[in-house]
């Protein structure tokens, strides 16, 4: 498996996979799959930012993808990160979720992030849970009956994870 930056090439791949965890599942709050367009320019944001979007490839095929972005925009946000995992439904549990993190959680670091966030769609997603955990995020609050989807009430977890000197020193 190739862990690598997202290409333009890769669109069709990351929206079709994305369209299925919007189509059936509550780790995003999205009710409709955004087109390739769409996904398109949510990856050249995140790259144009000099953050990353990655993806995992296997035998030439995109199965999996993750990126991070600043966790809000107001300034001082500038330090935090949150990230977002979306792997192919067929290969889940199999790695690619971690190999897609911890590159993340290195190239966070070198973009001089402190602390990273998951916001997590559904408190009984224990695949995206484990995966945080496995890698040394923590949680942090959940947001009670947070999101309406597919005609229940879904939670939502925040994990958190400090990178590099997280906050034993200021940034300079």
């Amino acid at each position: 498996m190739l862990i690598r930056d997202a290409q333009p090439a890769d669109v069709p791949a990351i929206t079709a996979i994305y369209a299925h965890h919007v189509a059936v599942g509550t780790g995003t709050f999205e009710e409709q799959p955004p087109a390739e367009a769409e996904m398109a320019a949510r990856i050249a944001k995140v790259q144009g930012a000099g953050w990353a979007w990655l993806v995992a490839e296997l035998d030439g095929a995109v199965i999996g993808y993750a990126y991070f972005n600043q966790f809000r925009d107001r300034s001082a946000y500038r330090f935090a990160a949150e990230d977002s995992i979306y792997i192919r439904d067929d290969v889940r549990g199999q790695g690619v979720g971690k190999a897609l993190v911890e590159a993340l959680l290195a190239r966070a670091t070198e973009c001089g992030f402190r602390q990273i966030f998951a916001v997590i769609g559904d408190s009984e997603n224990v695949g995206s849970i484990g995966l945080h955990v496995s890698l040394g995020f923590r949680q942090a609050g959940v947001l009670k009956a947070a999101g309406l989807k597919f005609g229940r009430w879904v939670d939502v977890v925040f994990m958190q994870r400090a990178l590099g000197e997280g906050d034993r020193t200021t940034p300079a």
